[in-house]
């Protein structure tokens, strides 16, 4: 593992704390290798670190300050590319060093199979650990045109890994009939909206939580910059009250991911990843 222990000459807006004194280490994670449609996720923390100047640091939906707050950013993870099993090693020997530190991980993907090694590093300190997973996509393949690293099959990896009842599910509009009928008996599944955000943060509010953002669950409408876009998603304000509402678990690591920024040229979708970025940073610090 390679990571940057000192702070990033660019970094996200008001995240300028050094390591040893921050409560949150953010860290980018450039690998869109197993993505089967439109490439270019990996672009996505160089593109929101450089957008977020563009927004401000202080959130009027929480009345709260980035600015207030102990943030390191540690840039961009070296990632070899085309390597999904190494990258994943690396993402989790960051993350549990981070851990181990006493300081919460906060990945920016790249795309979705990258969740998996921070929530296997978070998963091998938290036995008892659940996942809110916000997403357009089942991603409950067993395996995707025989390869079982994928970003389609990463949360039935997560699943390998906790087990039945542990994963909770938003968004989802998306995915083959096996999925679907496989997740009926093992997982809980909020198909199409993000209903149900209060009965499964109650279910949650003993345990650890790790919470995973694919920003495709947003409509294209509203966020178009993504690899596989799917009509019928939440907005922008559903997604961010249903985040909003998790807040007072006991959150121990987060990803937002597949924004693909030059998918969407008037940069609107990367100024979204900022401003759900900046209020996840803020609710869950």
């Amino acid at each position: 593992m390679r990571a940057n222990l000192k702070t990033s000459v660019q970094t996200f807006m008001g995240c300028r704390a050094e390591y040893e004194e921050s409560e949150i280490a953010l860290f980018g994670a450039p690998f869109d290798s197993t993505t089967s449609y439109r490439p270019g996720a990996r672009f996505a923390s160089s593109a929101i670190r450089a957008e977020s100047i563009g927004i401000e640091t202080y959130s009027p939906y929480q009345m709260a300050d980035l600015e207030n707050l102990k943030i390191f950013d540690a840039g961009d993870l070296e990632l070899p590319f085309g390597n999904a099993g190494k990258a994943l090693d690396t993402i989790e020997a960051f993350c549990g060093k981070v851990q181990d530190d006493d300081k919460m991980p906060v990945m920016i993907g790249g795309e979705h199979l990258l969740t998996f090694g921070a929530v296997r590093a978070a998963a091998g300190r938290h036995p008892d650990l659940r996942v809110m997973h916000f997403d357009a996509h089942a991603d409950l393949r067993r395996d995707y045109m025989g390869e079982s690293l994928s970003h389609a099959t990463v949360m039935r990896r997560v699943w390998d890994l906790l087990g039945d009842g542990r994963i909770f599910q938003f968004g989802i509009r998306s995915g083959t009939k096996d999925e679907f009928d496989w997740a009926a008996s093992h997982v809980r599944t909020e198909l199409f909206t993000v209903r149900g955000i209060d009965s499964c943060a109650e279910a949650a509010c003993s345990y650890p939580v790790y919470i995973s953002v694919d920003l495709d669950v947003i409509d294209p409408s509203e966020f178009p910059g993504t690899g596989t876009p799917e009509a019928g998603g939440v907005s922008f304000k559903d997604l961010l009250d249903a985040l909003l509402c998790l807040r007072g678990l006991n959150v121990v690591g987060f990803d937002i991911c597949e924004l693909s920024p030059h998918y969407d040229v008037s940069g609107i979708s990367t100024a979204l990843a900022c401003k759900i970025l900046r209020e996840m940073l803020i609710a869950y610090h």
